[in-house]
């Protein structure tokens, strides 16, 4: 059996003189990432925001960063391609929980995207099941993907998909609307539904609202076959 890699030591910063130099190189990585702050502002003069928004006109760069200091703050450029520049004086700290904070929700609406599944000559009972999973995840502020699938054979009466996709669509009238009339693409027909403004959404077919993860995916085997 081969001998492990052996891997060449880590070098001692704490040992010698090399290590405020490395350590001031990464801090100069570090900083070179997000927009310019501070003394990284190139420009000479900017058009300053202070901080609860007001309006200070064009100053120097030199005088917008006293006022930052002054209170504490730093100066951010927020139009670096203004001219002149744009900048505010700002909590960075605070900017950047805040802009992380923008970004999760970003991520949450654009994943608020559900999918019911549906076959042409589904049953009363099944099409209720599929009709109170749409219309509780649109009462929850999701989009909704419809997706009715037929079998082969099924295709020679694409009616019968129209009119169970349409039904869903009616009964889930009181919670969302159909963004487009439902299209045959393949062997599915697909529309997208999107939920009514949330003072109009009324629950019909569920007696109470539920969570999205208690509603579960919709999971249609038969529906892909």
């Amino acid at each position: 059996m081969a001998a492990p890699k052996q891997f060449a030591p880590r070098p001692d910063y704490n040992s010698g003189g090399n290590r405020g130099g490395a350590n001031n190189r990464n801090n100069n990585r570090r900083n070179d990432f997000g927009p310019r702050r501070n003394e990284r502002i190139r420009a000479t003069e900017v058009r300053c925001i202070g901080p609860n928004g007001e309006q200070l006109g064009i100053i120097s760069t030199r005088d917008a960063l006293e006022i930052a200091r002054a209170r504490g703050l730093d100066l951010l450029e927020i139009a670096p391609m203004a001219n002149p520049p744009v900048c505010r004086v700002v909590d960075y700290g605070k900017y950047l929980y805040e802009e992380s904070k923008k970004q999760k929700q970003q991520k949450q609406v654009a994943s608020k995207m559900k999918e019911v599944k549906m076959r042409p000559r589904i049953d009363e009972h099944d099409l209720l099941v599929k009709v109170r999973r749409a219309e509780m995840f649109l009462y929850n502020g999701n989009k909704v993907k419809v997706t009715l699938m037929f079998r082969f054979r099924e295709l020679e009466h694409p009616e019968f998909g129209f009119e169970t996709i349409k039904r869903l669509i009616d009964a889930v009238a009181n919670v969302g609307t159909a963004d487009n009339q439902p299209k045959l693409m393949g062997r599915s027909i697909t529309t997208m539904l999107t939920p009514l403004p949330q003072s109009k959404r009324k629950l019909v077919y569920n007696a109470e609202p539920i969570k999205d993860e208690d509603v579960g995916e919709d999971d249609d085997n038969d529906a892909a076959e």
